[in-house]
């Protein structure tokens, strides 16, 4: 198949290089020093699953690539309408994009620029950014990878897709049911996560150790949760507690990209985060105090950031 990775960092980067090594046609879309490094040198992922290098086409112009069988569209949220402007020389008729990114916005956001009929939802389970130009590091994580078309249909280019990454050493590829569920199921951890360790300035394990920061941490979950039902997401009852389940074990050093972006000086994915949370909630009828928190206290720093 041929690929195109728009916006080949931590996650764009590490799908790149498995599918690559997988022997597909892999192109990267990405800009700046990082850009610079894989025309130089390549890209070369330091992985927990096991290293690798490839030397890929590398562009910031998708003009010079052309259409493509698969777009994995893997850019921050906030450059979501900005990069779908740019997609047009990807497609033709089948081509499907595939929003790897978090929020649960993006799919609406790159319908309304290139139409619903090339969207494909996607979510990505993996710890990995880009450690140095022309580097990826993945850290952690199942580098686990869930995707399906917004309507759940089995299609002829979902099960390519699927066939291309289940057969890529590296990747735990899952062929979702309602990818809906999986989107929203995501993103309710990620509020947590994100939300919690950027507000505090502090990684999960402390957060763990303090009962009235923990209890946020849930009850951020639990909102998030209650705006999916209210949409009409059959999310799980055991949602919120197989996802503390899972951030107990998580390393007590662990932040996230939001807390990266805010300590860097970089622009904040507040809106597709906790702001989207907010925006869905007033939609619906349901109270979120604890994400409007959240959003309030992060407000001045996006803000801030994107000036």
């Amino acid at each position: 198949m041929k690929f195109a990775v728009f916006g080949a960092g931590g996650v764009g980067g590490y799908l790149g290089a498995r599918l690559a090594d997988a022997g597909h046609d892999v192109h990267l879309v990405t800009r700046g020093e990082h850009l610079d490094a894989l025309q130089a040198d390549g890209l070369r992922v330091e992985s927990i699953a096991g290293d690798t290098a490839v030397e890929l086409p590398a562009t910031d112009d998708p003009a010079d690539i052309g259409p493509c069988d698969s777009v994995l569209f893997c850019v921050k949220a906030h450059d979501t309408k900005t990069a779908a402007a740019d997609l047009e020389p990807l497609l033709e008729e089948e081509t499907a994009v595939v929003s790897v990114q978090n929020g649960v916005d993006n799919e609406r956001w790159l319908a309304d620029e290139i139409g619903d009929e090339h969207v494909v939802g996607g979510v990505a389970y993996i710890f990995s950014t880009i450690g140095a130009p022309g580097v990826v590091e993945h850290t952690g994580g199942p580098a686990r990878f869930v995707y399906g078309e917004l309507d759940g249909r089995r299609t002829d280019r979902i099960e390519a897709l699927d066939g291309a990454l289940s057969a890529s050493e590296g990747i735990d590829a899952v062929l979702a049911d309602d990818i809906r569920v999986e989107l929203w199921r995501k993103f309710a951890f990620i509020c947590a996560q994100a939300g919690m360790t950027a507000t505090t300035r502090l990684p999960v394990g402390e957060l763990r150790e303090t009962d009235a920061s923990w209890e946020m941490y849930r009850r951020i979950m639990a909102e998030v949760c209650a705006v999916a039902r209210a949409e009409g997401v059959d999310l799980s009852e055991d949602t919120v507690d197989e996802w503390l389940d899972f951030a107990h074990d998580l390393d007590p050093e662990m932040y996230s990209s939001l807390h990266y972006d805010l300590t860097h000086d970089k622009r904040l994915e507040l809106d597709a985060l906790h702001g989207s949370v907010v925006r869905h909630a007033s939609d619906v009828g349901v109270d979120v105090p604890m994400n409007e928190a959240v959003n309030a206290i992060l407000r001045p720093w996006a803000e801030r950031n994107e000036r």
